[in-house]
């Protein structure tokens, strides 16, 4: 298992920081073309860019009148504009057992995203709050803002380690208990938890917040390199279960496997959030360019 400072390093690494600069540069491009109009919240205020009419009610500000309007249609009308808005981001790592998985192991790979995803919300002015999770909240670095926090939140990732079950569910009940502002809740996980995915993120989504799940995997979990008699161990529980491995079970268990990714891509597009599913044998930098993709963490 990786120690703290063996992370710190990691993350430190000249060429890591490089690979950060770059994608900086990549969304600060993204940021001021295309996405530029995601970044304003839905909230109808008091703005500079024009949105919408609605009619004239007593007590109404008069100085918002749209008076052209009048002259057209011979009704009072409100200009409303968009309101321009911080959106905080919330960074939701899986530190559950499951994540020691690998060389290099989940987590480290999520510690890779998460960085990234995080120098580039502080180079944005953004907030971003990082969070651990297993079967509940293991830490949070509550929000942060400007350039200069970036090696607080590095420290924290470092210092994550690999515990306890995955009970995601739980977990996000009590991060949305503390009444956190809506904004954008990256989940980046295996999302290999007993109680699935879906009532997990469904906490998230009825706490208005716009999820993007990075699904971290290896190639190994969609097709282990297992055959005859093995004795299959839960990383998390430590329970075994002796199995007669086949062609034909394998070949049922990649179904199933790729079954339950589609499932969370479906969940995910139908409620319109982010969702990119990873190897970490891939550079990280090649899932951030999909994030980028997305339009969703730069909204």
């Amino acid at each position: 298992m990786p120690t703290a400072a063996g992370a710190t390093e990691a993350l430190l690494d000249p060429e890591f920081l490089k690979k950060l600069e770059y994608l900086h540069i990549v969304s600060k491009k993204i940021l001021s073309g295309q996405f530029r109009a995601e970044r304003t919240s839905r909230k109808r205020g008091s703005g500079l860019e024009f949105a919408d009419h609605r009619g004239y009610s007593a007590g109404d500000d008069f100085r918002h009148i749209d008076w052209k309007a009048f002259q057209r249609l011979g009704r009072l009308l409100l200009r409303l504009y968009e309101e321009d808005q911080d959106l905080p981001i919330y960074v939701l790592i899986d530190a559950s057992k499951s994540m020691a998985d690998g060389t290099p192991t989940k987590l480290d790979y999520a510690r890779q995203v998460a960085a990234a995803l995080c120098f580039i919300g502080l180079s944005h002015l953004d907030k971003v709050t990082l969070v651990s999770y297993s079967n509940r909240i293991e830490s949070e670095l509550h929000s942060q803002r400007g350039k200069r926090q970036v090696f607080k939140l590095f420290r924290f990732l470092s210092e994550i380690q690999p515990a306890g079950e995955t009970n995601a569910r739980e977990a996000f009940r009590v991060f949305a208990s503390q009444r956190h502002p809506r904004g954008v809740a990256v989940v980046i996980s295996d999302f290999m938890d007993p109680a699935g995915f879906e009532a997990a993120l469904n906490v998230l989504r009825f706490s208005q917040h716009d999820v993007f799940a990075v699904h971290v995997t290896r190639r190994t979990d969609a097709s282990p390199d297992l055959k005859g008699d093995v004795r299959l161990v839960d990383a998390e529980t430590g329970h075994g279960l002796d199995v007669a491995v086949t062609p034909q079970l394998l070949e049922r268990y990649r179904a199933a496997y790729e079954a339950y990714c589609e499932e969370i891509s479906r969940y995910c597009a139908k409620y319109r959030f982010g969702y990119v599913r990873t190897f970490t044998e891939l550079p990280f930098e090649d899932v951030i360019l999909q994030v980028f993709r997305q339009g969703r963490f730069l909204a």
